[in-house]
């Protein structure tokens, strides 16, 4: 008999251990988060070809051809109906200020409210290329919006940034476009 009530008190306090463990897991979870760096597998491969038609009436469409020669470029893939997008523009527009060119990729968006996008946060794009099922997107690696890379004049992506290009990031996006010139 005294073997029975030892085993119901482990039983009682099994809960209570399981608990404790998963608060330690949890707890070193927060104090080492994993890394949040993406690593693309585009990165040093060439843009696939494509030929994108012109998803605004006042910029010409995109393809891979237009990404060759000359100096780096920024490649942005975004979209009208993209909150993040919207923050994004004034970033752009400082990058493009800088003197580089920044096409886009407008994804499943159509030119009505593309056009209101345009005009509500401004244009930084030299081209704009439609991609209405996001075929380019993902054939680039992008998963999301927005996202943008850096092309070297070879058409060799260098540089993935995931997400919305912040105000301290500017410095850095420039950097890489400078190092994609070598």
């Amino acid at each position: 008999m005294s073997e029975t009530p030892k085993a119901s008190r482990w039983a009682l306090w099994l809960p209570l251990i399981v608990f404790a463990g998963f608060v330690v897991l949890v707890m070193f979870g927060l104090y080492r988060p994993a890394s949040r760096d993406v690593h693309s597998a585009m990165i040093g491969k060439p843009l696939p070809e494509f030929a994108l038609p012109a998803a605004s009436p006042d910029r010409p469409g995109l393809a891979r051809a237009d990404m060759l020669g000359g100096k780096p470029r920024l490649l942005n893939v975004f979209a009208s109906w993209c909150v993040p997008c919207a923050a994004e523009s004034q970033e752009l527009e400082k990058i493009r200020a800088a003197g580089v060119e920044v096409d886009g990729v407008a994804i499943r968006d159509t030119q009505a409210d593309l056009q209101m996008f345009l005009a509500r946060n401004g244009n930084p794009y030299a081209r704009i290329g439609a991609d209405p099922v996001s075929k380019i997107q993902f054939d680039i690696g992008s998963s999301g919006v927005p996202e943008s890379f850096v092309i070297d004049a070879k058409g060799v992506i260098r540089y993935q940034h995931i997400g919305v290009i912040m105000p301290d990031q500017v410095p850095m996006i420039l950097a890489k476009l400078k190092e994609a010139e070598q």
